[in-house]
């Protein structure tokens, strides 16, 4: 249930293999590749690893403009350069609708591997991204959202979160994953049950992008959201505003990590906010309050 696969070589080393590809969440060609490439690499973040390598996925319509595919192709290029990862190959085909990724490759050591299954009771849970990626883009699709809203979603997905990982670091992390599709909520519980505990969240706590909440309020929210909230039956949120239930099961796409780190650390020094904990209980259980 981690976010990549691990293999060991014959020589002890890890490599961490994993794939992700996606449509357009946006309207720009280089925001989208940008943000498919920063959500493929996160999954080797999201293991303690570094990505080293990767292969272009890419699909496209045949009559679409070619400068279009250009420059999703150089978007993706930038983010990967930026964080080291050199893209040595890949592979185009014709379907209806645009689809991007990268199939990555990364190293790390024995001794640094993080799963989603190590969390422990009395961990804290640090977010480090704001939340409403898919209620920002539902709104830019039926042009509700304004300009400065979606440039700061589109700053957050483009964000790698190679800076984050490396913050977590010193911490030592009992358990970690990206949050993408199935939301903060849906991807705690999977690292609640995978750890055998419980968790809790405080709603005050939850950190949402610009506007984002107000998008939500005035209906711009995604089926994929609303989706992850009616299969939550994990979810006790009958002490929680309803909103912020709706805004913890929002679809993110290029999310944050979600680290669970011991109950010692200090939340000043933490790469993002503490936004709950886990606790013993019914594993995969979640509480928000």
């Amino acid at each position: 249930m981690d976010d990549g696969a691990v293999v060991r070589l014959d020589d002890g080393t890890l490599l961490v293999q994993t794939v992700d590809l996606f449509g357009p969440p946006v309207d720009d060609a280089r925001d989208y590749g940008m943000i498919a490439a920063a959500n493929a690499v996160s999954d080797v973040y999201a293991m303690g690893g570094e990505p080293r390598f990767a292969l272009a996925i890419l699909a496209v319509p045949a009559d679409l403009d070619h400068d279009v595919a250009v420059r999703i192709l150089q978007g993706g290029q930038e983010l990967a350069a930026s964080v080291g990862v050199a893209i040595v190959g890949g592979h185009t085909v014709t379907a209806p609708e645009p689809l991007y990724g990268l199939a990555v490759t990364g190293v790390v050591r024995p001794d640094a591997l993080w799963t989603n299954a190590g969390g422990r009771p009395g961990d804290l849970l640090c977010l480090t991204k704001p939340l409403g990626t898919g209620i920002v883009c539902n709104a830019l699709r039926k042009d509700l959202a304004d300009a400065a809203v979606v440039a700061a979603a589109v700053a957050s997905m483009a964000a790698p979160n190679r800076d984050a990982a490396r913050a977590l670091r010193p911490f030592a992390p009992h358990a970690v994953v990206d949050v993408t599709g199935f939301g903060l909520v849906g991807h705690l519980h999977a690292m609640a049950r995978q750890s055998g505990c419980a968790a809790e969240l405080d709603q005050a706590a939850l950190p949402a992008l610009p506007g984002a909440l107000e998008l939500l309020r005035a209906g711009a929210v995604p089926g994929g959201t609303r989706r992850n909230r009616e299969a939550a039956a994990y979810l006790d949120a009958a002490a929680a505003d309803p909103d912020l239930a709706l805004l913890g099961c929002d679809a993110q796409t290029s999310g944050g990590l979600l680290a669970a780190v011991p109950a010692e650390a200090d939340p000043a020094l933490l790469p993002g906010p503490v936004v709950g904990r886990l606790a013993a209980g019914a594993a995969g259980a979640v509480r928000l309050a």
